[in-house]
C-alpha cells in the first residue's frame, strides 16, 4: 500500500495548512505518479506537455498586444517573433497614410522570411470593382492624402496545410469610403512575422501608427 509522507523544511519558519472546503460531499483527490511542483491559480508558472480540453475559457491574457509602431517613415512596418502557437493576428491602423498611391499590402512569413507570392483574394473601395493581388493581402490606396483607420484579421484555417485566411474592413477619415478586402494564403511553415508595406515598395509611410494583436 502506498503511503503519504509530509516532509517539513528545517530552514523554514512558516506553517503550511491544508484546509478542507465547506462541503457535504465526499471527494477524492488523486495525486499524480510523478515528481513536480503544484500548479496554483494565482502563481506565474510555465506549463509543459499539457493538453487543454474542450470548454476551456481563456482569460484576458490570451490576447497579446505587440509594440505600437509609428508609421511615419520607412517603406515597410515589420512585426516579428510572433509565437508559434498563434492562430489569429489582428493588424490595427490609426491615421495611417503613405507618400503615394501604391496599394498597401500585408504579407505574412516564417523564419525563412516574408512570402511574396501565392496570395489569393481581392480588394476594393466603396461600390467600385475590386482588383486581385498575388503578392500580399491588398488594401486600396488612392493617394498621399488618404488616411486609414481600422483593422485587418489573419486567421489560421487549417494547421495541417498552413492555410491562413484574411478579412479586412478599413475606412478613410479623409473621404467617406470603406475599404473591404479578403483572401487566403497557404504558408510554407509556421507564421512568425507580419509586414505592412506597399506594392511598389518605394512609397513611404508618413503618418499614424500600427500595432498587432495575436491570440
Amino acid at each position: 500500500m502506498s503511503s503519504i509522507k509530509l516532509s517539513p523544511n528545517a530552514s523554514g519558519t512558516g506553517a503550511f495548512t491544508i484546509a478542507a472546503p465547506n462541503s457535504n460531499t465526499d471527494r477524492t483527490l488523486t495525486l499524480p505518479d510523478a515528481t513536480g511542483t503544484s500548479v496554483l491559480d494565482t502563481a506565474s508558472q510555465t506549463l509543459t506537455n499539457k493538453t487543454l480540453g474542450s470548454g476551456l475559457v481563456m482569460g484576458a491574457s490570451a490576447i497579446t498586444a505587440g509594440t505600437v509602431v509609428a508609421s511615419t517613415s520607412g517603406t515597410s512596418i515589420d512585426f516579428t517573433s510572433i509565437p508559434s502557437w498563434v492562430k489569429r493576428v489582428t493588424v490595427m491602423f490609426s491615421g495611417v497614410s503613405t507618400s503615394g498611391s501604391s496599394v498597401i499590402q500585408i504579407q505574412i512569413g516564417t523564419s525563412g522570411g516574408f512570402q511574396t507570392t501565392g496570395y489569393l483574394g481581392s480588394y476594393g473601395y466603396g461600390q467600385n470593382p475590386s482588383a486581385n493581388l498575388t503578392t500580399g493581402f491588398g488594401i486600396y490606396n488612392d493617394g498621399a492624402t488618404d488616411v486609414l483607420h481600422g483593422s485587418s484579421t489573419i486567421n489560421l484555417l487549417n494547421s495541417s496545410t498552413g492555410i491562413w485566411t484574411f478579412s479586412s474592413l478599413l475606412g478613410w477619415s479623409s473621404r467617406a469610403y470603406q475599404l473591404p478586402s479578403a483572401g487566403s494564403k497557404t504558408l510554407s511553415g509556421t507564421l512568425d512575422r507580419v509586414r505592412i508595406t506597399t506594392v511598389n515598395g518605394t512609397d513611404t509611410f508618413d503618418a499614424g501608427s500600427i500595432n498587432i494583436l495575436w491570440e
